[in-house]
């Protein structure tokens, strides 16, 4: 995942990450907009964590980082703390770190074709060669990830149980949103 981090708690925080395991926790807001009482977000119950594998600074004094995912998390408490981003105690989805669990059970077939479909509705291409390639767990997440959908979407695949229940999620967020563009296509003809 790219960043482009430009606000001053970031790149503080940034800064400590670098100096440390270069480990960062990415959650998203809750999704209903609730609030905590200092008008911060609330947040998501389970987010990613990511490993900052790539960093540049910019000569306006941005950072441009890449992180590469390593597990899943669910927040077991946040923490009060100085630091001006936010902290939480969490709790690692085990799973995530034994290399390809789940992968045998992917089926790979369907996924492939709801991709097609999505890319020819879309009118894009992509290189089948390299997709080809990708062994299932790679192409499961890299989809998940690049999906053009929106924060309920993407929260659902990454609160997935499994690898094999990311991707029948993607299958079917994609059937959804395929069914939904060729409805709009027809009302527009009526």
């Amino acid at each position: 995942m790219p960043l482009n981090v430009f606000e001053p708690r970031y790149l503080q925080m940034i800064d400590e990450v670098i100096g440390a395991n270069r480990l960062i926790g990415m959650i998203q807001p809750a999704l209903d907009g609730s609030q905590r009482a200092d008008r911060e977000p609330e947040l998501c119950k389970v987010g990613c964590i990511g490993r900052l594998t790539s960093f540049a600074e910019t000569s306006d004094g941005r950072y441009l980082v890449s992180l590469s995912g390593v597990c899943r998390f669910r927040i077991a408490e946040e923490l009060t703390v100085k630091t001006p981003y936010r902290q939480c105690k969490i709790m690692p989805f085990a799973a995530d770190l034994i290399e390809d669990a789940g992968a045998a059970e992917v089926d790979r077939t369907a996924l492939l074709k709801a991709f097609r479909q999505y890319l020819e509705a879309n009118e894009l291409e992509a290189d089948w060669e390299s997709v080809s390639r990708a062994d299932n767990t790679t192409l499961v997440n890299a989809l998940a990830m690049m999906a053009p959908y929106g924060p309920a979407e993407k929260q659902a695949l990454i609160e997935a149980a499994d690898l094999k229940t990311r991707a029948e999620t993607l299958i079917a967020i994609t059937e959804m949103a395929l069914a939904q563009d060729r409805d709009d296509f027809v009302s527009s003809l009526q």
